[in-house]
């Protein structure tokens, strides 16, 4: 049995660097500086045998606005209803303040099961705070130290039987069923034209990464797909500091998608928080197998724009161009067609790449993006035969064939693929290091073209045939060295 536990409490008392400590991983963004957590971030967590989904949460605000802190404490509240445990956490070296026991108050109304925590407890500096945590009426408080990992122990004694408790309710709900599955090992034959497509499930999801300048409506987009508000959003740009990954089924695909902070040009990029944030938008960019590049239609192509569309590209990623706040734009023909201009000019390396129009405001395009990201991801995962691969080369190299440097033609002899994901070449030529890129390029060119493989990366790699002959190298024998060997 798998539960939720959330964990809550005031900004800066730690609650990251717990997560961190339960998933095994840095994967929450942990500084000094107070309020970086601001959406809600999932993990699998592990401790001892006891196997949960962690939620780490924003700081616990006054606030009750429209703020962005307001907007924040309504997202953390989420979570606690939808959580089947809350860790309340406290800072023990400053003790309970205030604001702790409004919070305690809270939760005792939303959750049926709440354990408090003191954490950064180390020492006996940490004595006066962890008693001080009794007054709050939530029971004996855990000693923790989510830096060093003390207390670890003690937590999971706590959480075993409230786990148990979980597990006996969901058993006793739980219809019977007896349904048998047909196997699929997902394996493919390596010489058969069929595209190499990993299966989909619901343990092995499609992954997908949003991307772009901030202010763009990542978080609007992912929430529309979503179908709710699940990521903080609001007019302020740089609101998402973490890349934080959602689990959900669009159109019946099982897809984890990635909603990454915003990123900016690399000169504007000072404090040390943003260049953690952008940083854990880059790992999410190697991890996917779809990048969504999102623009804004009012000033789409900007520098960045074309940076972050070649950042994908040469990941290796399959690329989506979206264009965001379409239901704003008035001249929409006159606007497509000069989008369609501009990218086929300024990013020539993702030719053909689906280029869709979305508002994530309204939900229009959707369905196109749906279809744009599956596309995508059938031809990143392309494999062609070797027979077709040099079918096609024997006809390309009639066509123009390669050059001929100092009057000897460079030879091209054939082709095979070695991988997917991206689709990858090997062409085995007499001499590559004398090959022009141009002519690699009319090669690539050639294979979109051919094998419908539009926008995708290819990559093609020449490499030198070693020759079989063994007496190519050997030296001839001379005049003094024949007359020796006659004589015997």
């Amino acid at each position: 049995m798998s539960f939720t536990l959330a964990i809550v409490g005031r900004p800066n008392v730690g609650k990251s660097t717990l997560f961190n400590r339960l998933v095994g991983k840095r994967l929450a963004l942990v500084d000094d500086q107070p309020g970086v957590t601001r959406d809600l971030r999932e993990g699998d967590a592990r401790l001892a045998d006891l196997r949960f989904t962690v939620v780490d949460t924003a700081g616990l605000e006054m606030a009750t606005d429209e703020s962005l802190e307001g907007r924040m404490r309504r997202l953390t509240e989420r979570a606690v209803d939808m959580a089947d445990i809350c860790l309340f956490l406290i800072d023990a070296r400053a003790g309970v303040t205030p604001a702790d026991r409004i919070f305690a108050e809270i939760l005792r109304k939303r959750s049926a099961h709440v354990i408090l925590a003191a954490n950064k407890a180390e020492g006996s500096a940490a004595d006066a705070g962890v008693i001080e945590a009794w007054e709050l009426g939530l029971g004996e408080p855990v000693r923790l130290s989510a830096e060093h990992g003390e207390g670890m122990m003690e937590l999971y004694r706590l959480l075993m039987p409230v786990a148990d408790e979980l597990a006996a309710a969901a058993e006793q709900a739980m219809p019977e069923t007896d349904v048998d599955l047909p196997e699929d090992d997902g394996s493919f034959d390596a010489e058969s034209d069929t595209p190499v497509v990993r299966p989909i499930t619901a343990t092995r999801p499609l992954q997908i990464a949003v991307i772009g300048r901030p202010n763009a409506g990542k978080s609007t987009l992912v929430n529309k797909i979503l179908g709710e508000d699940r990521l903080l959003t609001g007019p302020e740009a740089g609101i998402t500091r973490d890349a934080i990954s959602v689990r959900t089924e669009w159109k019946g695909t099982h897809m984890r998608i990635f909603d990454t902070a915003g990123m900016r040009r690399k000169a504007k990029v000072q404090e040390k928080l943003e260049k953690l944030s952008v940083g854990d938008g880059l790992r999410a960019v190697r991890f996917a197998e779809v990048v969504v590049v999102l623009l804004d239609a009012a000033i789409p192509f900007e520098s960045q724009d074309l940076r972050i569309a070649d950042l994908a590209e040469r990941e290796g990623r399959a690329v989506v161009v979206a264009v965001n706040k379409w239901d704003v734009e008035d001249e929409k023909q006159e606007k497509l067609k000069a989008l369609k201009e501009s990218f086929e000019r300024l990013l020539p390396q993702l030719r053909g790449a689906p280029l869709v129009t979305v508002s994530a405001k309204t939900g229009q395009g959707m369905d196109r993006l749906y279809n744009a990201i599956m596309r995508a991801h059938e031809v990143w995962n392309s494999r062609i035969t070797t027979a077709r691969l040099n079918r096609w080369l024997a006809e390309m190299l009639a066509q123009h064939p390669p050059p001929a440097p100092g009057g000897r033609r460079i030879k091209i002899r054939y082709m095979t693929q070695v991988k997917a994901r991206p689709p990858a070449f090997v062409a085995m030529c007499s001499a590559p290091e004398l090959l022009p890129d141009a002519y690699s390029r009319y090669l690539v060119n050639g294979l979109r073209e051919a094998f419908d493989m539009p926008g995708t990366p290819i990559r093609l790699t020449m490499r030198s045939q070693a020759d079989k002959n063994p007496y190519k190298n050997r030296k001839k024998p001379g005049p003094s060295r024949l007359r020796k060997h006659l004589k015997k």
